[in-house]
Formats: C-alpha cells, structure tokens, sequence
C-alpha cells in the first residue's frame, strides 16, 4: 500500500482538550501541596505556632471563594478557553515573584489571596470547555480524568517536593511551581480551541449540538441564509439558587473538600509532629493517598459510564450508588485514621478515606452536568464555593483544635489531640451521603 494514501490518524479534538484540562489541574495542586510543604518547613523552623500556620494555609481559600461564582459568569459570557488561560498566567507570574519570607506577613497573605482569586476561575472554566466538548457518554470518566488531575498533582507533589525543599530550599518550590504554569500555559495557548460547529461557543455546548444542550425556540434567531444564530440564554439564578438538586451537590462539594483540604495541608504536620516522622525519611509512601485518589477517581468514572450506557442503572441511581459508596467508606476510614500510630497505618488509612473519596465524585461532581449542562460552569461555581469555604473553615478550625489541645497539655504526639480532627469531616460525610440520597437527581433540570 502507498504510504501516501494511509489516512492519518487524528486524536479527536475533545481528547486532546481533556488531557490538557488533566494537565491543568495537575499542575494546579502541585502548587497548592507545594506551598503547605514549602511554608510548613519554613514555619516549623521558625517555630510558627499552629494557629498561625493554619491562617496562612487558610488565606488560599478566601481569595479562592471570591472567585468561584464570578469565574463561572466569566466562563459563560467571554469563553472558558480564554479565561482559563489567563487565570493560569495570572497564578503563575504571582507564584514567581512572590518571596517566602516569614517576616513579611502582609505580602504572603496577598500572594496567597491573589493565587486564590487566579485559580478560583480555573475549575468553573474547565466545567464550561468540557460541557462545550464532551457528549453525554463519555461525560463520567472524561470529568474524572480530569479531576484525577488533582490527585496526580499532589501525589507528585508530595513525592518531588519534599526534597527540592530540602536541597534548594522553600523558595525554589515557587519558582517550579511557575515554571510548570508558564509551560501549561503554551500548550493551552497552542492548542485549545472553541468548538469548531458553534457560532456562539461561550454559550451552547456544540460539535454535539442538541444532543448535549437542545436549544430552544426562544433562544434560536433566522439568519438569511436559513440557519441559526444562537443568543446567551439568560442564566436562571433564582432556579439554580433554590434546587434541592443543586443544594445536594453543594453540601456533598463542601464536604468533600472540607476533608481534602484537611488532610491536604495538615497531614504534613501530623506525619511531623503527630508521629515524630519527617516527609523525606517516608519516601515514596507519603504519596500514595493522592495516588489512591487518581485511581479511584478514574476508576469511578468508567463505572458510572458503564452502568449509564450498558443501561444497568439510571443516571440517578448511579450518582447515588456511587456517591454513597465513596462516602460511607471514607468516613469510617476517616474516623479511625488517629488510632493508628504508625507510618504504614496512616498511609493505608488516609489512602481509603480519599480513594473512596474520589470515588464518590463520580456521583456529585459530575452530576453538575446532569442537571445542568448549558450553565455546567455556573453550577460548579455556586457548588465550589462551598467547597472552598470548607476549605477555609476546615483548614483554619483544625489550627484552633491542635492549639485548644496543646493548651489543654495534651502532647500533639497524643491520638486525642487529633480525634476531633478527623471526626468532623467523617461525620459531614454521612450526613451528606444522606442529603443525595434524598435529593439528588439526575435528570436535566435546566434547560
């Protein structure tokens, strides 16, 4: 056969987008896992105390919060491509520029706050490009590919980080972490693009067309060659504000995070100070919680794709399947994880507790686009909102339980002083299992 008459194989351009939109949240909490280990190694050596430290691990989600709703107006109106490239370069240059130094307060907490507002547009954006992107059967595990960036971000982090810390210093952890968003940047730069069928690609999901987000008459204008101009629809703030659907995912978003976030920047400080261990001596073990998250998360979507379309269980039951399942699991695992005193025990534990985690984002996290799949990114807005106030919340209570503790002379090495800490975020894991069993849907219900 001629050479040149072999058709060449193109990766599909939705593949191409979600792959980078791995990347992208890859590298995303590759930054956030490096700044807890980079400012916990320059606090503890300073002797920072824990409440301290947990209000500048904190001040991240503040700016985080502000920018979540508005990141999802912004995707809607101007174009996730767009704004997701700019909140990227934005983090990236504030991470290069920005010293660790202690002594200077002020300037952490507005690096720190600035990192926040950049990165608050990122998730509500990547939510806009996939809706736009990705048809209903491949939308469980192409949402979880790209969540299980996360994951695989941290792992990274927790594994490389560790010992640049130690042999280049905090500071050079900033200096990787904007390298790798100026490097993400290009790529998104050079290869991301609108959907080639759409002619109003910030507002309709196309190259699928009606079959992702139908389009409704009121919403269609003629043109004179006899197709079809789309209009932004009018987003239904009051609908979304007062679904019982949208809540569910809400409080499931917020506990999800609220346990990520805890176990994200304090178990450093736990393997540190709880076990007398420091990450380097625990090599590769310290990643595998992250690890076990990338794989779940994966893991969870291919099954909810293969029971939606093999037509084993209904879209709902699926999301509730699986969201319970992760749930339930992770708040026992949670639970126990302070009776376990040994390096091994913790790992496995807290390895349960996010794997079953992730897993259960197969549920409520791409249930935004189930019932919302036209205003996906101003969903997820609303939805990560709360999960970034748990992040402020949880990340900033646990400073203040280890401080009550020292100050009631209970030793941080003590299983009691970390008992509260992990019996939080496992007992918000039932309650919100409940709530989406109850509530949940997932049917459309915006159109």
């Amino acid at each position: 056969m001629n050479p040149k008459r072999m058709k060449r194989t193109n990766i599909p351009k939705r593949y191409v987008i979600v792959i980078l939109t791995f990347i992208c949240t890859s590298v995303c909490y590759i930054e956030r896992v490096g700044f807890s280990i980079a400012y916990t190694a320059a606090a503890d050596a300073t002797g920072v105390n824990q409440s301290s430290k947990g209000m500048i691990l904190s001040t991240f989600y503040y700016g985080y919060a502000c920018s979540q709703v508005p990141g999802g107006w912004a995707a809607q109106k101007i174009g996730g491509r767009r704004i997701l490239l700019l909140s990227f370069v934005l983090w990236s240059i504030t991470c290069a520029f920005v010293p660790l130094d202690l002594n200077r307060v002020t300037i952490l907490v507005i690096a720190r706050l600035l990192v926040g507002v950049s990165q608050g547009f990122i998730f509500p954006s990547i939510h806009t490009v996939l809706a736009q992107w990705v048809p209903p059967h491949e939308r469980s595990r192409s949402v979880s590919l790209t969540t299980s960036g996360m994951y695989f971000g941290a792992a990274a982090g927790m594994l490389v980080l560790p010992s640049l810390v130690k042999f280049r210093g905090p500071q050079s952890v900033f200096l990787a972490e904007a390298s790798l968003g100026a490097i993400w940047s290009l790529l998104w730069f050079k290869y991301a693009i609108d959907p080639p069928r759409s002619e109003h690609p910030k507002a309709t999901a196309s190259g699928f067309g009606e079959l992702l987000l139908p389009i409704k008459g009121n919403q269609k204008t003629k043109v004179e060659n006899g197709g079809h101009s789309i209009r932004t629809p009018k987003i239904p703030w009051k609908k979304i504000i007062f679904s019982l659907p949208v809540w569910a995912i809400v409080a499931n978003n917020f506990t999800f995070h609220y346990a990520l976030y805890v176990l994200m920047n304090w178990l450093p400080t736990y393997f540190e100070l709880g076990l007398q261990l420091s990450l380097e001596d625990m090599g590769s073990s310290k990643m595998m919680p992250y690890f076990n998250m990338f794989l779940f998360s994966n893991i969870g979507g291919v099954i909810a794709d293969h029971l939606i379309t093999r037509r084993v269980l209904s879209v709902t039951g699926t999301r509730k399947l699986l969201n319970t399942i992760g749930f339930v699991v992770a708040s026992f695992a949670l639970m126990a994880l302070p009776r376990f005193r040994t390096p091994n025990g913790v790992v496995f534990c807290s390895s349960v507790a996010l794997g079953f985690l992730a897993l259960g984002r197969a549920g409520f996290a791409v249930n935004h686009m189930d019932v919302a799949p036209r205003y996906a990114g101003i969903v997820m807005g609303v939805s990560n909102t709360a999960g970034t106030l748990a992040g402020i919340i949880g990340v900033d209570l646990t400073g203040r339980l280890l401080e009550a503790s020292k100050a009631a002379h209970l030793d941080l090495t003590s299983p009691d002083s970390w008992r509260a800490v992990f019996l939080i975020p496992g007992s918000l894991c039932i309650f919100s299992s409940i709530l989406f069993l109850q509530f949940s849907t997932g049917e459309r219900i915006f159109d």
